[in-house]
């Protein structure tokens, strides 16, 4: 027995791509505005120097929280005068060179992870243990063995930089394909060639990643230590400067050196390593 119901009919309108054209809907000046990244970080930004500077005129006390107009008169009295710029470059010198090493240590224990099992299991075993471990707990350490000097400052640079770029380069190696390996050994890949050309392209988010931590805990950890050996090699640092200053209760000046750090941090994650993502990463449709 058939069902005698009619069917419900559905109705669809065509538009006429002739007749009516392409329908766009133009972006308002608030959506423009709003699409616009880097003014969304600079309002940001504003917006948090406001707070700063509101919360410290309700303060009204120097000695504690100056002014955010009061700490740029003293960055700027401080770089027009040399002295935060040779400061700052003593500590970028630094961190260069710790880092540099780091990085070249956690390449050859993350080839010989992904080339043998034993170098696996050590970059492991060894991860495990010194990963977790603070740069600056080994200060005390570092002191006794190197002396007040740039020896120690290099040692804790290198633990802080080596275990994080390795343990994030290795899981992104173990995160490529079997297709992707399989097509480097058809094509007589094996080796260094292989991560040359295969693993370390497909694996390049998380080296990136590993690099930008990396570079994060080895800022940190050489402002600490120079706040408390940097001068003895010579070459005192900001992590100096803010002591000297504080020592002194010069506190827009501690406040201006606070800022510089900072302010490089964001150079360098804006300028260089935002720089390479967009050439690499975002440009294959490996990131969003």
């Amino acid at each position: 027995m058939s069902d005698s119901r009619p069917y419900p009919r559905i109705l669809v309108s065509r538009i006429d791509g002739e007749t009516h054209g392409i329908v766009e809907k133009p972006l308002t000046a608030i959506e423009y505005i709003f699409n616009l990244k880097w003014l969304r970080k600079l309002s940001i930004l504003f917006i948090l120097a406001l707070v700063w500077e509101l919360y410290a005129r309700w303060l009204d006390n120097a000695l504690l929280f100056p002014t955010f107009s009061e700490t740029l008169l003293a960055l700027f009295e401080n770089a027009a005068s040399g002295v935060l710029l040779v400061r700052a470059w003593a500590s970028i010198q630094m961190l260069l060179a710790g880092y540099a090493i780091g990085i070249a240590l956690a390449g050859i224990l993350t080839f010989l992870a992904v080339s043998t099992r034993i170098g696996s299991d050590f970059l492991d075993t060894m991860t495990s243990i010194f990963n977790p471990l603070p740069a600056i707990a080994l200060l005390p350490l570092a002191m006794t063995w190197f002396g007040l000097g740039l020896g120690s400052l290099i040692f804790v640079l290198v633990h802080s930089v080596l275990w994080t770029v390795a343990l994030n380069t290795h899981s992104g190696f173990r995160a490529v394909s079997n297709t992707l390996r399989m097509v480097g050994r058809n094509c007589s890949l094996s080796g260094l060639r292989l991560v040359c050309m295969i693993l370390i392209p497909a694996a390049l988010p998380s080296i990136l990643t590993g690099l930008k931590i990396g570079w994060a805990f080895a800022w940190r950890t050489l402002i600490a230590a120079e706040l408390v050996f940097g001068v003895s090699s010579g070459r005192g640092g900001l992590g100096w400067f803010i002591y000297e200053r504080k020592n002194l209760l010069d506190i827009p000046d501690v406040f201006a050196g606070l800022l510089t750090v900072i302010i490089v941090g964001l150079v360098v994650e804006n300028l260089i390593f935002r720089k390479i993502e967009e050439k690499t990463v975002h440009r294959w449709g490996m990131q969003q």
